[in-house]
């Protein structure tokens, strides 16, 4: 049995470091006219009848399977999908990004194919990449990292904090493209530590698959389809990035509700795989996002209309309903255990 602690991940460490930074710096609030209730996935600041939303992320360890195909021209549409797929969260339009890139050494080949990704991320979410900072940090970084900060705009009376979800609304789910750029710790802990695979090896159950193109398929990003619908009639009453912590991600949005995820799409073969190699379906789900990389909760009246819109641009299917059962979530998983996220 191998965990996400076991690839040297502590979820509850970084849980516990996060709650002590944020209680220094929410003093900080004051100086400005902050929408501090709807920052759960982007952070709001008011400005006039608009709100601006902020987001800041990176690509994670997936950087290192970067690093052992010597291929680069991926991680910076995931740098881009992690930004903006939470800037949607609050019902905000993204429209520009500024990218952080740290590296051991300057290498101008791999920062010209960083840049191919970061544009094809920008292509796909209709942003402006508008500057950015690159630092030699030896000593500090190895090889390279790379980083994202975005905003969006959204009208005040158009935020959407989540406080409008209520029992039994609808839960639909969104296909992922797979990994995304969550729990490639554990990924690379089962995959290369204990099946002792290589780059190039199948993956395991999946001989047509390639372990690292699989780990490298970058991230959905999800604006398109999320853009029209907030543009459209469609009351919209909460919207979830699925990251690190799998459908838990869904209690950032509003504690007064619990979640009954009933239909998931089955997940895809990097999934199938780690699991197959003893990790908890427990842990697959607290980990991964399994298949489903963002979910829209809307009324049951909307559904029609709604997958309407969705469908045509990616996968999207009913997952489940909004329940009374005050923050919790409960998963039927591809094994056809339920469990109740911790």
């Amino acid at each position: 049995m191998v965990t996400y602690s076991d690839s040297g991940v502590d979820i509850k460490l970084e849980e516990k470091t996060v709650t002590n930074l944020t209680a220094k710096l929410q003093e900080t609030l004051k100086f400005q006219d902050i929408i501090a209730e709807s920052g759960h996935f982007a952070a709001l600041v008011r400005l006039g009848d608009k709100g601006i939303a902020m987001s800041t992320d990176g690509v994670g360890s997936k950087i290192l399977v970067a690093q052992m195909m010597e291929k680069y021209d991926t991680v910076g549409i995931d740098c881009i999908a992690m930004v903006v797929n939470d800037i949607l969260c609050v019902g905000a339009e993204p429209v520009a990004l500024v990218d952080y890139l740290a590296v051991e050494t300057p290498d101008p080949e791999i920062a010209n194919q960083i840049g191919e990704g970061l544009v094809t991320g920008a292509n796909l979410s209709k942003i402006a990449i508008i500057g950015g900072e690159t630092a030699s940090l030896p000593g500090i970084v190895n090889e390279f990292d790379l980083a994202g900060t975005g905003i969006g705009f959204v009208d005040i009376n158009k935020i959407i904090s989540g406080s409008d979800i209520q029992e039994g609304d609808i839960l639909l789910g969104i296909e992922s493209s797979g990994i995304h750029s969550n729990g490639l710790s554990l990924a690379r802990k089962i995959l290369f530590e204990k099946c002792n695979l290589k780059i190039n090896d199948s993956l395991p159950g999946y001989p047509d698959l390639k372990v690292g193109e699989t780990l490298l398929t970058p991230t959905n990003i999800y604006v398109q389809p999320i853009v029209e619908l907030l543009k459209s009639t469609i009351e919209v009453h909460g919207l979830a990035h699925i990251t690190g912590g799998g459908f838990n991600n869904l209690k950032r949005l509003n504690h007064n509700v619990g979640y009954d995820i009933t239909n998931l799409p089955e997940p895809q073969p990097i999934f199938q795989a780690i699991y197959s190699q003893g990790v908890p379906i427990e842990e697959m789900y607290r980990v991964f996002n399994m298949g489903t990389g963002f979910v829209v909760i809307i009324n049951k009246k909307d559904l029609d209309s709604t997958l309407e819109i969705l469908q045509k641009y990616m996968k999207t299917q009913i997952i489940g309903k909004v329940t009374a059962n005050s923050d919790e979530v409960k998963v039927k998983t591809f094994t056809g255990k339920t469990i109740i996220m911790e």
